[in-house]
């Protein structure tokens, strides 16, 4: 599983002209899913967006976390981000899990996000053509791979 993670002081997904997500301060979440990622990949990756310390304390120093500062977050499925640029200048999605693998996993790392959060998270719609707005805060902009644990 990758993810870019975006610190936010709001941000919003439209779909249809219809807006099904909304949050003021705290992260936007594009997450991207391969064909081997499992719960080892979920359990780990939401803990370390919980818990990644990217928001400012009292001295602006970047020592809060997501749960430290009661931050509100936006999940939205990307499979763009395994995209190959190897070869040629179409990019190639033959990485990114198809619907029947990313779903499940999908779903599995909301359920677990959520719990790891103590929230209600809000969400894209998998596979839907999406308008995601952001007011990125910073900007800080950071991107985690579960299969590179650096």
């Amino acid at each position: 599983m990758k993810v870019v993670i975006q610190r936010v002081l709001k941000a919003s997904v439209t779909i249809e002209e219809v807006k099904v997500a909304s949050i003021n301060k705290g992260l936007l979440i594009l997450i991207g899913i391969v064909d081997d990622d499992n719960f080892e990949d979920i359990k780990w990756l939401s803990n370390k967006i919980v818990n990644v310390r990217i928001f400012g304390d009292d001295e602006d120093i970047m020592n809060l976390s997501l749960l430290d500062v009661n931050g509100e977050a936006i999940v939205v499925s990307q499979f763009t981000l395994h995209a190959s640029t190897k070869k040629g200048n179409r990019p190639s999605y033959i990485k990114a899990a198809k619907p029947d693998i990313a779903i499940p996993l999908y779903e599995a790392f909301l359920k677990q996000f959520q719990l790891d959060l103590g929230k209600e998270v809000q969400t894209g719609k998998f596979g839907a053509d999406m308008q995601v707005e952001l007011l990125n805060d910073g900007p800080v902009t950071i991107i985690i791979d579960s299969k590179n644990k650096e």
